[in-house]
């Protein structure tokens, strides 16, 4: 059982949140959660992004970064473009009905800045693709020739790298994961590349602290149930979702809380 306090706490949130509350963590009836997760393309953070989307289908102009931006800076990764709004709006539980159009716009209008390749051919980066495979699936995008792309570029240890470009033979954690939340998406005709994908994070035991071999989600918990915030990614957003280094945060409570209730439950 999760805490009543925790659990009302976590409720006091926007619908983006609150239906993953909902579902995940109260076992609450379908039409309960669903009739919440509606509400994200009409209100809340979901509504407010959706309403900052271009004409062109795009966001800020840009397929990974924004128009006129040089990428990356000191000042961090600008979180604004296209393929950052859209995972977002995905995560969130926005429909892909609120997003008409969106797909054949981005079609027709938005260019990856690595070699200017058509958003929904991909790109070469795995974290990146790994990201367009997701939102194309949920967009009802074709991405069969993406699916083939993961399999040819999976590592001899199971995972994926994104400077296979550069030669590389050894797998990144961070990659991986990008790459298995992407095929995870795509479903049939995945589950033999996850597996071996799954089964090198495993054997990397990065879910564990090297020290004292504890699991590390358990350990961030405080004794109020809560996850506090350690770090924010530096970086341009359109709006806050979250709170300040230092603070509480309920997203990530509810994250740390549901990995632990499936953890710790029958199926863990």
């Amino acid at each position: 059982m999760v805490d009543t306090a925790l659990v009302s706490w976590l409720l006091d949130s926007d619908p983006a949140l609150r239906w993953q509350v909902e579902r995940d963590l109260l076992d609450a009836p379908p039409a309960a959660w669903r009739a919440t997760r509606t509400r994200v393309s009409t209100e809340g953070f979901g509504a407010r992004l959706l309403a900052l989307q271009d004409d062109d289908g795009q966001w800020a102009g840009g397929a990974y970064f924004p128009a006129g931006s040089s990428g990356a800076t000191a000042e961090g990764q600008p979180w604004t473009a296209t393929t950052w709004a859209l995972d977002s709006l995905r995560e969130w539980g926005v429909d892909a009905s609120a997003l008409g159009g969106t797909a054949e716009l981005l079609a027709e209008n938005c260019r990856w800045e690595y070699d200017d390749l058509p958003y929904w051919g991909g790109e070469v980066d795995c974290c990146i693709n790994g990201l367009r495979l997701a939102n194309g699936v949920w967009l009802g995008v074709d991405v069969s020739g993406l699916v083939d792309s993961f399999r040819e570029h999976q590592l001899p240890d199971g995972g994926w790298n994104c400077e296979w470009v550069e030669g590389s033979q050894r797998s990144s954690f961070h990659s991986t994961v990008n790459a298995l939340k992407g095929l995870l998406a795509a479903g049939d005709g995945t589950r033999e590349m996850r597996r071996a994908g799954e089964e090198y994070l495993l054997r990397r035991g990065l879910f564990r602290r090297l020290s004292t071999g504890e699991a590390i989600v358990r350990a961030a918990r405080r004794p109020d149930g809560t996850w506090v915030q350690a770090r924010r990614h530096p970086g341009q957003v359109w709006f806050e979702v979250d709170v300040a280094a230092g603070e509480a945060s309920k997203w990530l409570t509810l994250y740390g809380t549901r990995v632990l209730r499936w953890w710790d439950g029958p199926n863990g």
